[in-house]
């Protein structure tokens, strides 16, 4: 067996029986389901029921908003308009109330439009302004409605609502939103790619500085070469946490097996759905539920999967090096702080890029590069993959991540074997770039 094997071998080994890399491994998933019902639990509580003070001088909108309460609204109305103004702004300072609605009389309903205030400690959040401003805005039409003698009957009647229905060119019914459903599922493993590029490369990291610190690597080195030894750290590590990937996306498509059996969806790749089906699911919540389930499935999914692994192991072989590089460079984890943020720019580029770019337009000019890019390529590339990518355009990006992978290894390797060794000197970038030299 030759020497990277062995030492791929033992670094596998010695992650996959860390106590700490079992237990996360089948932990996560639990955590991250009790996560999300506790954010969906929390999402669902009724929030505290906010009272508003209303001091309606013209007495035209006081009923348009008191006609909104109910038990479950957010916001409770309360005609306080016979009370002193100074008063109720007293009760506002002495927070008895949440705010205070203040409208004064006008003339002309022009006069409304700018004249009218809110008073409160804090400020309130848009979505009530806004709420508050429409309700004054419908008010003040239809009075102008009146007053121009048109009729508000016929205008309503007048007025049309438009629902598009999206249709495949199959001749099968789609739901909408299925573009937010795309960039979610690649954002998600887009992120996942992040943070196993982030957490197994610190690993990677943490375990040069513990052999280099305790000089074990010393009696290592004397038996390999130091090009070797990083490249079995890597290699190791990276099937570590394929395996961990593995077993989460087994447990995650159980899971998904389970809620189409549970809705009663056919998932196989000819299923149709009958009109009559697409009819009632229109009509009731497990009909759309049966619907966006089959969405997901006709997502091509092994080309997500096949990705996710493929830019998984390129983007951590490329993003390792630099992680080992500096592990060799530096004696202790605070040293290494001032080489990470260069490092994790490009990742949090790609983040950003992926949310706002490939979600419009995930085949536009700025999408297409940055996902040749090597070192934002695992991140945006697989949240474009969702919409339907090209084969050329993944091989060329895979491609370049891969040569690139080889190209910082070379220069890394002259770093790692330069500073494996150096003890008790922080180094600098200047320093790294002529040991790059050596």
């Amino acid at each position: 067996m030759s020497i990277i094997s062995l030492i791929i071998k033992r670094e596998f080994i010695s992650k996959v029986r860390n106590k700490s890399f079992i237990v996360m491994t089948f932990l996560s998933p639990l955590l991250f389901v009790a996560l999300a019902g506790f954010v969906g639990y929390l999402s669902s509580m009724k929030a505290d029921t906010k009272q508003i003070a209303i001091h309606d001088e013209s007495g035209l909108f006081v009923q348009e908003f008191t006609a909104k309460n109910n038990k479950n609204a957010t916001y409770k109305y309360l005609d306080l308009s016979g009370i002193d103004l100074k008063s109720l702004k007293d009760s506002i300072t002495n927070e008895s109330y949440e705010g205070l609605l203040y409208i004064p009389k006008a003339v002309d309903t022009k006069d409304f439009e700018n004249n009218i205030q809110f008073i409160s400690n804090n400020s309130p959040s848009i979505s009530f302004t806004e709420k508050v401003q429409d309700i004054i805005a419908s008010k003040l039409t239809k009075t102008n409605l009146v007053k121009a003698n048109l009729d508000t009957l016929a205008i309503n009647k007048a007025r049309a609502n438009v629902n598009i229905n999206l249709t495949k060119a199959s001749g099968e019914e789609s739901v909408k939103g299925l573009n937010e459903i795309k960039i979610g599922i690649g954002g998600a493993f887009g992120y996942l790619i992040m943070m196993f590029i982030i957490i197994y490369g610190n690993m990677v990291m943490r375990s040069v500085i513990e052999e280099k610190t305790s000089r074990i690597v010393e009696i290592i080195i004397s038996s390999v070469k130091p090009f070797q030894l990083m490249i079995g750290k890597i290699i190791g590590t990276s099937l570590a946490g394929l395996l961990q990937f593995f077993i989460w996306a087994a447990i995650g498509l159980s899971l998904m097996f389970a809620a189409s059996t549970f809705f009663g969806v056919n998932v196989s790749p000819t299923a149709k759905i009958s009109p009559e089906l697409m009819q009632a699911a229109q009509q009731e919540m497990a009909g759309t539920a049966q619907m966006y389930i089959k969405e997901l499935w006709n997502l091509p999914i092994a080309s997500i999967l096949i990705g996710f692994v493929v830019y998984f192991i390129g983007g951590y072989f490329l993003y390792s090096s630099f992680y080992a590089a500096i592990g060799a460079a530096v004696d202790n984890q605070t040293d290494s702080q001032q080489f990470l943020l260069p490092i994790m720019m490009p990742l949090i580029l790609a983040v950003y890029i992926g949310f706002f770019t490939v979600i419009n337009d995930p085949h536009g000019t700025v999408a297409v590069v940055f996902s040749m890019i090597p070192l934002t390529s695992p991140i945006v590339m697989l949240m474009r993959i969702p919409f339907g990518v090209p084969l050329w355009q993944i091989a060329i990006s895979v491609t370049l991540l891969f040569a690139s992978f080889f190209a910082v290894v070379w220069f890394a390797a002259k770093i790692y074997r330069i500073g494996i060794l150096m003890y008790g000197k922080k180094p600098s970038w200047l320093e790294l770039y002529k040991w790059l030299k050596y």
